[in-house]
C-alpha cells in the first residue's frame, strides 16, 4: 500500500477484534515509530505496549472511561521527555510534543499499511496511567492508541471528500491567506 492511501483510509477505530496481533506485525509497528524523525534527531520518546489485558483495562478506564479501548489487543501508550527534546522550537520551547506525535503518526499510517486499526488519544488522567505504568514524573505521556484489528473491515473505508475543508481553505502560496 502506497502512503498516500494508507493516510486517506486511515480512519479512528473504536471497535477491535479479539484477534491476537502477530509478532512480526508488531515488530513492524516498533520500527514504524523507532525510524520516525524528530528535532535534531534526539529520538526524546518511549513507547509503552500494554498487552495485559487488566492493565489495558485500567488505562482505558483511565482515558475517563472509554472502556473500548480494552477491547484492542494492545495500548500503544507514547511518552516524551522532554529534557531529552531540542530545546528551541520555534524559539520558545520544546519539541517533544511534535516529536511524539510525528511518531505515532508513523505508526498509523503503518498499521494501516498491515490492516490494523488506531484511534488517536488524548483524553485521559496523565497521573492516573503514570502511576498505572511507572512512568517517571519527568516525562509526559503525549497521547495512546489502542493498535487492533478492526471488529469490521468496512472501518477502514476512504475518507469522503465532502467531510474535508476545500483546498482553497487550508492552502496559501508566499504567504497566509493568499490563493
Amino acid at each position: 500500500m502506497d502512503v498516500l492511501t494508507a493516510i486517506k483510509i486511515r480512519r479512528s477505530v473504536r471497535q477491535y477484534s479479539t484477534r491476537p496481533i502477530p509478532a512480526d506485525v508488531l515488530e513492524r509497528m516498533r520500527q514504524a515509530l523507532r525510524f520516525a524523525p524528530s528535532a535534531s534527531n534526539f529520538q526524546p520518546w518511549h513507547f509503552i505496549f500494554v498487552a495485559d489485558p487488566e492493565l489495558r483495562r485500567q488505562v482505558a478506564q483511565a482515558a475517563y472511561g472509554q472502556t473500548w479501548m480494552a477491547d484492542a489487543p494492545v495500548t500503544v501508550v507514547a511518552c516524551g521527555d522532554p529534557e531529552q527534546a531540542y530545546k528551541h522550537m520555534g524559539g520558545v520551547g520544546n519539541s517533544v510534543d511534535i516529536d511524539v506525535a510525528i511518531a505515532l503518526d508513523h505508526l498509523t499510517l503503518a498499521a494501516v499499511a498491515d490492516g490494523l486499526g488506531t484511534c488517536w488519544i488524548g483524553a485521559f488522567d496523565e497521573q492516573a496511567v503514570k502511576r498505572l505504568l511507572d512512568v517517571p514524573a519527568a516525562v509526559k505521556i503525549v497521547a495512546m492508541t489502542p493498535l487492533g484489528y478492526p471488529s469490521a473491515p468496512e472501518l477502514n473505508n476512504p475518507v469522503r471528500e465532502e467531510r474535508r475543508k476545500p483546498p482553497a481553505e487550508i492552502f496559501s502560496t508566499n504567504r497566509y491567506g493568499h490563493p
